[in-house]
This record gives C-alpha cells, sequence and structure tokens, in this order.
C-alpha cells in the first residue's frame, strides 16, 4: 500500500510518544526524537517522489557546547542539500523567538546556512540565509502524548519537498556573490574559532603549522580569521579559473598551489588530513556546495577590477569595521 502523508504523520507520532515515554531512555529529549525524526524525513522523500534510499541524515553526536554545527546534515544522492536543527518538544521552530543565550547565539551563526530547517518536531520551519520561507507548520496534536492520532497539514509536504529539492542559486552580480560567500566565511570563522576553544586536535595542529608555514605569531584568533579568509578565496579563485570543486579541495589546492602559495598552502594543510575537514564540516561542506555553482566570467564579465569592488562589498558583510581599515586586508 503506498504511504500517505497521514499514514506517516500516523507512524511517526507513534514512534516518537514511545521514545519520550520510555522510562529506560536517559538524555534530552531532542536526543530521543532523532530516530522518529530520521525516518520521518526518509518517508516524506518517498511521497515527494524520489527514493528513501535517495536521502540521507548524518547525525552529530550532541554537544552543547556547539553552535555552528545543526544536528543533521541532509544529503540527497551524496550532495548536500541542507541542515535540520531539532529543538526540545515545546521550544517551538521560530529561532528568533528563543530566549535562551546558547539557542540565541546559535541562531546568530545558523542564519548564514542556505537551507536549514528548525523543528521541535511539532512544529517546522525552514529559512534561507536568515530569512523565513514561508509560514512555521505546526502539527495537530502532540508529539508526546499524541501517538498515532498525531496529523499534519499538507504544507509540511510542501515545506520539505521546497528544503529536499534545494539547488544553490547563482550568483549574478559581484554584490550578491560577495555577501553569500562572506556569510559563510564568517560561519567558517566561528567553527574554526569554536573547535579551537574547544581543544580539538585536528584544528590545533592545524593552527600550529599554520603559524610554522605563514605567520608565526598569529593568536587563536588572527589564525581563524586568515584562514577563513584565505579558504573562501582560494574556493572563488578556483572558480575564477574554472577549477571543479567538486573534484575535491585537494585538487583545488594542488591546482591553486603553483600559482598562489598562500591559498595552495591553505588548502593543502586542510586536505593533508581527514580530521581537518571534519572538525569544519558545517561550513566547508557548504562553501563548496555553494560557490561550485559560481560562474565568474559571467559575474565579472572578466573584467580584472571586479575583484577589488567585490572585495569592498565582502568586508562590509564580513567585518564591517575592517571594511574602514584597509580594503587590501589578505587579498
Amino acid at each position: 500500500m503506498k504511504p500517505t502523508l497521514s499514514s506517516v504523520v500516523s507512524r511517526y507520532g507513534a514512534e516518537a510518544k514511545a521514545k519520550l515515554a520510555n522510562p529506560a531512555v536517559h538524555g534530552e529529549p531532542e536526543d530521543q526524537l532523532r530516530a522518529p525524526l530520521e525516518a520521518l524525513f526518509a518517508d516524506l522523500t518517498e511521497l515527494c517522489g524520489l527514493p528513501r534510499s535517495a536521502i540521507a541524515s548524518v547525525g552529530e553526536t550532541a554537544l552543547a557546547e556547539l553552535k555552528t554545527r545543526p544536528d543533521y546534515a541532509i544529503t540527497l544522492r551524496n550532495a548536500l542539500v541542507g541542515f535540520v536543527e531539532a529543538k526540545a518538544p515545546g521550544k517551538g521552530a521560530d529561532p528568533k523567538r528563543y530566549k535562551d543565550r546558547h539557542d540565541k547565539d546559535q541562531w546568530e551563526k545558523l542564519q548564514s546556512l542556505p537551507n536549514l530547517i528548525y523543528t521541535d518536531g511539532n512544529s517546522f520551519s525552514l529559512w534561507r540565509s536568515g530569512q523565513a520561507e514561508g509560514a512555521i507548520i505546526h502539527l495537530h496534536g502532540d508529539i508526546e502524548t499524541s501517538g498515532a492520532a498525531l496529523a499534519a497539514p499538507d504544507a509540511l509536504l510542501e515545506l520539505f519537498e521546497q528544503f529536499i529539492r534545494w539547488e544553490p542559486i547563482p550568483p549574478k552580480t559581484p554584490k550578491d556573490l560577495a555577501n553569500v560567500s562572506a556569510r559563510l566565511c564568517k560561519l567558517l570563522r566561528d567553527e574554526v574559532t569554536e573547535q579551537l576553544a574547544l581543544g580539538s586536535e585536528a584544528l590545533t595542529a592545524l593552527a600550529t603549522d599554520w603559524r610554522k608555514l605563514l605567520f608565526p605569531d598569529a593568536s587563536n584568533d588572527t589564525f581563524a580569521d586568515g584562514y577563513a579568509q584565505a579558504v573562501t578565496f582560494g574556493l572563488l579563485i578556483a572558480r575564477a579559473r574554472d577549477i571543479a570543486l567538486s573534484a575535491g579541495l585537494d585538487q583545488v589546492g594542488k591546482q591553486l598551489g603553483k600559482s598562489n602559495l598562500l591559498i595552495g598552502a591553505a588548502l593543502r594543510l586542510l586536505t593533508d588530513d581527514v580530521e581537518n575537514q571534519s572538525a569544519l564540516k558545517t561550513s566547508l561542506s557548504t562553501l563548496t556546495r555553494v560557490l561550485e555553482s559560481v560562474n565568474w566570467h559571467t559575474i565579472s564579465k572578466d573584467r580584472p577590477e571586479a575583484w577589488l569592488y567585490f572585495y569592498e562589498d565582502f568586508l562590509a558583510v564580513y567585518d564591517n569595521d575592517l571594511r574602514k581599515l584597509t580594503g587590501s586586508y589578505y587579498t
């Protein structure tokens, strides 16, 4: 029998209630929603006319300290499409209304992502670069008590289909590209800073190598800033030279290293150790996916001076105080 939205949400409700009500289960309520949510995403994918096996929900180990990494990265046929952040039931799905300092700080960082679902199990919302895409969808009933009686409006499937069929929109002007890349560069900088503060061995070693190779006196903040910009501009320069990012960052680094030692070194340090990429996977995977769609020839009309105007616009979004100090920082 072909599944329907009604049967899918009913099963989700039954599984979620059983998980949340089980006295033997320990941990935060949002952690208990993981398995039911993963099954729901697969079911909704099938209702969208795609094989349920096409989607993968790559879950993260729950760490309260992490603010730059959502609970799930969602891939479709091995291509990143977006992220999901799960909250405890009753918290709602509007991150702009959260009062908790951790949630507010997390939203400040995650709003850079171009395709993001927030959910507390009862409500679902879709966000594109900090802007709500449509209304928040509320299920009929309560995830903790309704069980199989839980129901959903058709809009839930519409929201999920918007999410799962997301494709990067190629920027059309240098200013559009500057806005997109600066927001993601900030997320990369924040992710580097966060991992260093948590004592990540991979990032600590990466910072040490960076200092040995390039800037011996760089503080952690200076390293995070310089490294994020070097990687972001490395990917942009790669696209300006028609180098495909899908070939892997190691190949990008090797090709760029022939003519740009700083950029090539930054990317090679990143790709020498798989743990380096893993520690920065939210920002790096998004940057790579979004910038792969960039056609610099179209954006710049092949004018060399387009880079100068681009960087001014980039700094206005990335760090406006820095823009006031200099227009050539790290170029």
